[in-house]
């Protein structure tokens, strides 16, 4: 999402904005991320409505930033996607529920705030030949090639989340029972499983460091090991973790470019096409709600699947 800056002027919209802010912080326990996610949105529809007054927002003006969205162009001139557009709605939504129930306000009701139509979200996954690819194209040979492999097969191993990912700690891991807690979003806690290739790979790049620090991805090796615990000026950042993916991707010569987030989708619909129930697919994934989920199921279906084993193979 690219970065709004919040409106000069301090109004009672402005006031109020930060009060909600400091509520999904201390009260709602949301992450850092998702704070921000909400700043950048509220930013914008200060920026896109020029309202001065939550008491200001109704029907007309709410209709006048829907269209504002539809012209509004980003940092690089490209037109905002529906998806994201609606998520600047359902923040909106979000946020006149907090100024009705804690702040007592009598408001537009956020339920009047429609969404725009949505096309069914495509899910880009890898084939097999292209996952085998990239999984093996980090140089074990090397002390970061050996952590490149062991970050690129715990993502299709277990569907974590970029920042799950990086927030992992070496001792999440449990290699006996070839399993880890991670928090994910709303600080809900999961249990994720390792395969075999992850658990090897993650040994290997354990077994290569000579250094005592607590993340579990680390940058500079060589510098870490005269620093003491925790180290997390170490950890790999979000960043990082995602050119790695898009470094290896390239070099296996895989067209689809794809993200952290493809090997998330590609270790859904492997599950799924394999014969694993949704609701079990959900509880891996730490979706809140079964119709996340079902985004999958469109490329799993038997016809699809049959499609797959005839003309891509084994």
């Amino acid at each position: 999402m690219t970065p709004v800056s919040p409106p000069p002027a301090q109004t009672a919209l402005a006031n109020a904005v930060e009060r909600y802010l400091v509520f999904l912080r201390s009260e709602q326990n949301k992450s850092p991320l998702t704070i921000d996610s909400y700043r950048q949105s509220l930013a914008l529809f200060q920026k896109l409505s020029k309202l001065d007054s939550p008491a200001e927002i109704n029907k007309a003006t709410v209709r006048i930033f829907k269209s504002n969205l539809h012209m509004y162009r980003t940092a690089h001139e490209n037109e905002v996607t529906v998806r994201t557009k609606n998520h600047h709605l359902t923040v909106l939504r979000a946020f006149l529920r907090y100024l009705i129930s804690e702040e007592e306000m009598d408001c537009y009701p956020p339920d009047r705030v429609t969404r725009f139509k949505e096309d069914q979200r495509k899910v880009k996954v890898l084939f097999h030949d292209e996952l085998e690819r990239l999984l093996s194209a980090p140089d074990t040979e090397t002390r970061n090639g050996k952590r490149d492999k062991a970050i690129l097969e715990l993502f299709f191993s277990t569907g974590l989340r970029l920042t799950e990912l990086k927030s992992l700690n070496r001792k999440d891991l449990n290699f006996q029972t070839r399993e880890t807690a991670v928090k994910g979003k709303r600080g809900k806690v999961r249990v994720v499983f390792l395969s075999d290739r992850a658990a090897d790979a993650l040994k290997a790049y354990l077994d290569s460091r000579m250094d005592h620090l607590t993340p579990l991805f680390i940058r500079n090796h060589e510098l870490a090991i005269n620093v003491m615990p925790p180290g997390e000026e170490f950890r790999l950042s979000r960043i990082s973790i995602y050119n790695i993916v898009k470094k290896y991707a390239l070099a296996a010569g895989i067209v689809s470019n794809p993200s952290p987030h493809t090997l998330r989708h590609s270790f859904a619909t492997d599950l799924l096409r394999n014969g694993a129930d949704l609701r079990s697919v959900q509880e891996m994934l730490g979706h809140k709600d079964l119709s996340t989920t079902q985004i999958y199921t469109h490329v799993t279906n038997p016809q699809l699947k049959e499609v797959h084993r005839k003309f891509h193979g084994k």
